[in-house]
């Protein structure tokens, strides 16, 4: 049986170390928890900020129908031509090995002789 020494030193020096470790998950924890209220803040403030006016200059414009039948139909063949069609026909084809001294060498390596 093995007997460790462990003294003083080494159990200072590992709980430290989880101490450290679970002390940066916790305020990794805190950042991505409080991230989202803070920007949400931030946004309204900014939203509070700005005119009406500055928020959308042609609000009460729309584009016309021939337009968005363009746009729409341009977005259906772009998302179409990503994916092609493929054959999933799989083949398998034992190929033949020419021979080589390298991949013969562990035939050579035997057990111990007496």
């Amino acid at each position: 049986m093995i007997l460790l020494k462990v003294d003083n030193l080494n159990f200072i020096i590992a709980i430290v170390g989880y101490v450290i470790v679970f002390a940066a998950l916790y305020l990794l924890y805190i950042v991505f928890n409080f991230l989202p209220k803070v920007l949400k803040f931030s946004m309204k403030i900014n939203f509070k900020r700005t005119k009406p006016e500055e928020v959308c200059d042609k609000c009460g414009e729309f584009l016309p129908d021939i337009e968005n039948a363009a746009i729409a139909t341009t977005l259906f063949l772009y998302f179409s031509d990503l994916h092609d069609e493929e054959n999933t026909i799989i083949t398998i084809k034992k190929v033949k090995k020419d021979y080589s001294p390298w991949s013969s060498k562990i035939y050579g390596v035997s057990s111990f002789q007496k």
